[in-house]
């Protein structure tokens, strides 16, 4: 037995070879190809930092960025009926949705809450394009309503994220009366004369866009979004013609009157404080909790003779 080889040697090399780094730490841009710290890209929420490029963001994490300290609460959504076709393609339609609610940690593909922002109290829903593909069945409509529900009786804005594929094959027509279901949502808040703002994030096509994402108050998207109905594929199939360049996406849609802003997603919560309490009638926000402190009233230094501390 050659001691050397079998103890010295792996010994050795031990003290100089390298620990693997856990590929969680790192996330690589999928537009400049920039590797972000995975804590730096979480606190700029998911928005490279090298060349701003936005990638996806889960409802709840966009939640904890938009409220004030990251608190809120979630709103009671009713829940539908499981499986109402009894619906199968290569899966059982349960099955598929066990799949998406383990990969995600979330019950449906929209997240409804309430909080603050700006000390502005709201209603706002979110829809998870992680969660089959953020499609539009009757968990979503019921959410929307409930939300919709929830500010007009508390007196507040709603605001909503779209992000979809469109609506849910799986629950086939009972997935498209969503459409005229969260219409009539929408106007339940117009007769109540409370704001309600879309932010249109990437993707949102589908019956998504021909209902509650475009009929917003206020229409702002985040930049370089697919808005559409059709996706450009598609269209340049049918009309046999070549498309104009970033057609469909936000800033064309924001050029052509279809948006009033673009606006990152760093920037957008302040934003979003200013333009509800512009429409709720309210003055504008104060950065910060407290006045700047008084100097008359401050308390006397250290180093004072004892009577001027008295």
């Amino acid at each position: 037995m050659n001691w050397i080889t079998n103890y010295v040697r792996p010994t050795i090399n031990s003290f100089f070879s390298r620990r693997e780094v856990p590929e969680n730490l790192w996330t690589k841009c999928e537009s400049c190809g920039t590797m972000l710290f995975h804590r730096e890209l979480r606190d700029n929420q998911n928005v490279c930092t090298n060349c701003g490029h936005h990638m996806a963001i889960t409802p709840r994490e966009r939640f904890e960025h938009l409220f004030d300290g990251g608190v809120f609460t979630e709103v009671a959504v009713p829940e539908p009926i499981a499986d109402p076709l009894q619906f199968r393609d290569q899966k059982k339609y349960p099955d598929r949705m066990k799949a998406a609610q383990k990969k995600t940690g979330e019950k449906e593909a929209m997240l409804v809450a309430e909080g603050e922002i700006g000390r502005t109290p709201i209603v706002a829903a979110a829809q998870d394009f992680t969660f089959m593909g953020g499609s539009m069945g009757m968990y979503v409509g019921n959410a929307i309503i409930a939300g919709a529900e929830r500010a007009v009786e508390m007196g507040r804005p709603f605001v909503l994220f779209s992000a979809a594929g469109g609506a849910r094959m799986q629950e086939g027509i009972l997935s498209l009366m969503q459409m005229p279901r969260t219409t009539v949502a929408v106007q339940m808040l117009k007769e109540a004369n409370l704001p309600y703002i879309v932010v249109l994030t990437h993707p949102t096509t589908g019956g998504v866009t021909a209902s509650y994402a475009m009929l917003g108050d206020i229409q702002i998207a985040e930049p370089n979004a697919l808005i559409c109905f059709a996706g450009p594929r598609v269209i340049e199939q049918t009309i046999r013609e070549k498309l104009p360049e970033g057609f469909q996406r936000a800033e064309y849609l924001l050029d052509h009157g279809m948006l009033d802003r673009v606006t990152p997603r760093t920037k957008l919560r302040d934003e979003l404080i200013t333009i509800t309490r512009m429409l709720m009638g309210q003055p504008p926000a104060v950065a910060g909790d407290l006045p700047a402190p008084d100097e008359a009233a401050e308390a006397p230094a250290l180093d004072a003779p004892a009577e001027e501390q008295k």
